[in-house]
């Protein structure tokens, strides 16, 4: 298990193989490689250590060598300004006083938290019992409160008992025991549970049938659907649906029927020029169509009226 540690012989004639020159040892490095890679990592841990140094300089510095020397960190010229010991001391004066003036301020706001003192021979004025405590309750009335208190909490409690039945009794005492809301005589008729899957049942399949009717009815609504792996038929490309106008027919056929239009109008305006003509451009204007100098001859107001009168009493 140790070859290194060699064999002694007294035997001058005696003689083996070398374990580290066989021909199977692993290869070994050179004098020169390992003084090198040792000389490296000298360096590095070296480095590393005036790294951590310069880094923590709080660690401080530890040699056994009385000659060494070297400047203070602290006092350098270029080291941030510290404050003298008589400052230090004077501010941490004026914090103990501060910290003081707290204490007697809580004290002073909550009498309730007690006084704590290990001198048993400390004393004080009772802070209830002093002459200008705020006036208490008698114990008499105190416990009248209380029970009255307790008495409306309990009428509370029973009302929402009353008001809310579905929120249910809870008991930490099982022997307690009490008629059921839902199942008292008086209750109303409930619906059984088959009863009420199968109307859930019907109303699902009516949903149902509602969405494959509205389906069929709007085709132009479209299909949704998040799984991309689906497909299905082109309402319009399928094999029995109607055939559609092209687009070049769809075109002439409109520009017929937008002349069509313009005709239909030019020709009631033609027969009924008592519509009159409505624009909302302020300066168009016109000829007027009975006051124009080839119109027919119109019959007076008077004249008018005259021959209405003697047509009726003809009449």
């Amino acid at each position: 298990m140790h070859p290194e540690v060699g064999v002694t012989s007294a035997d001058g004639a005696c003689c083996g193989r070398n374990y580290f020159d066989r021909p199977a040892a692993v290869e070994m490095e050179d004098d020169e490689f390992a003084d090198e890679r040792a000389a490296i990592l000298e360096e590095a841990a070296a480095l590393k250590k005036l790294a951590a140094d310069y880094m923590h300089p709080e660690v401080g510095v530890t040699a056994t060598d009385a000659t060494v020397f070297g400047r203070n960190y602290f006092n350098r010229p270029s080291a941030p300004e510290t404050e003298d010991e008589e400052d230090a001391e004077e501010r941490a004066r004026v914090l103990a006083d501060a910290l003081a003036l707290k204490k007697s301020a809580i004290d002073y706001m909550h009498p309730e938290v007690g006084v704590t003192s290990a001198d048993g021979a400390s004393f004080g004025r009772n802070y209830f019992d002093r002459p200008a405590a705020v006036e208490m309750e008698d114990d008499e009335f105190a416990d009248e409160r209380a029970e009255i208190l307790e008495e409306a909490a309990a009428l509370k409690k029973l009302a929402a008992d009353y008001a809310h039945p579905e929120v249910g009794v809870t008991a930490a005492d099982a022997t307690v025991f009490g008629r059921n809301y839902f199942g008292r005589p008086s209750a109303p008729e409930m619906e059984d549970v088959e009863n009420a899957e199968e109307r859930a049942r019907v109303l699902a399949e009516a949903a149902a049938l509602k969405k494959s009717a509205v389906d069929y009815m709007h085709p132009e609504l479209g299909v949704t659907s998040a799984d991309g792996a689906c497909f299905g038929r082109n309402f319009f490309d399928r094999p029995t649906a109607p055939e559609t106008e092209e687009d070049e027919f769809a075109d002439e056929r409109a520009e017929i029927l937008e002349e069509a239009a313009a005709l239909k109008k030019l020709a009631t305006d033609y027969m009924h020029p008592e519509v009159c003509v409505a624009a909302t451009d302020a300066t168009v204007f016109g000829r007027n169509y009975f006051n124009r100098p080839s119109a027919p001859k119109t019959e007076e107001e008077e004249d008018a009226e005259e021959r209405a009168r003697v047509l009726a009493e003809a009449a």
